[in-house]
């Protein structure tokens, strides 16, 4: 990852998840925006692509942060098998939370524990479809540490959201939060595969052709000197 990539990887994120924040937010405030004329609409759109905007650099800050925490998990556990048991026991607790403890804190007299079920169940059912895709893309060791961040690190990130329980304010919160972090956990490996045309360093395939020039180099001189 050089200079470049990096600009692009935080520009890029940053602007996934405020477009996609501001396209729900229409959706979701579209009373408010589209009801006292043009100067309500513009500052209104103003508002909520600035809000997408902030939870985009949220999550660009929980990525980067769990990369590091990714790093040392795996230096104190000594083996990515425990490391991994250990994050798949972190969301199994992180889905009893959703559920549980919103249920006990918000839950009305007509509501049971399944409508608290519903949300969290789907929100996992999307962090592994995405988690697959990053395996299928590099290796099957990357589901679990994909699976943990977009569920456990989003969910994290999401929960000045969760302590309002309001339905919109979760959905206005939520979109830029999981768009950012989608596209910067499928990005980043293409990213870190791709040839920006002037530097190899690093591609394990260049030092095998440099290998192969020099001693192509160095028979040929020693048969210009038998001549």
């Amino acid at each position: 990852m050089n200079s470049r990539k990096v600009v692009f990887l935080f520009i890029s994120t940053l602007l996934v998840g405020s477009i996609s924040g501001t396209i729900v937010g229409i959706f979701i405030r579209s009373e408010i925006l589209f009801g006292e004329g043009f100067a309500n609409l513009f500052f209104g759109l103003v508002w909520i692509f600035g809000i997408s905007a902030a939870f985009a650099l949220i999550a660009q800050m929980g990525f980067f942060a769990y990369l590091t925490i990714h790093r040392f998990g795996l230096g104190i556990f000594k083996s990515a098998k425990l490391w991994n048991a250990a994050q798949v026991v972190i969301i199994a607790f992180v889905l009893f939370d959703l559920v549980y403890f919103r249920y006990i804190a918000f839950a009305e007299a007509n509501e049971t524990i399944f409508h608290y079920m519903v949300m969290p169940l789907a929100f996992l059912l999307y962090a592994m479809f995405i988690a697959y895709l990053k395996a299928k893309d590099t290796n099957k060791a990357t589901f679990i540490p994909a699976l943990f961040f977009m569920y456990v690190v989003t969910t994290i990130e999401w929960v000045p959201a969760l302590l309002n329980n309001d339905s919109q304010w979760l959905w206005l919160y939520l979109t830029p939060l999981i768009s950012a972090n989608t596209w910067q956990l499928l990005i980043l490996h293409r990213l870190q595969n791709k040839d920006d045309g002037k530097s190899k360093v690093g591609n394990p395939n260049s030092k095998v052709e440099a290998g192969h020039i020099r001693t192509a180099k160095k028979k040929n001189k020693k048969g210009q000197a038998k001549k």
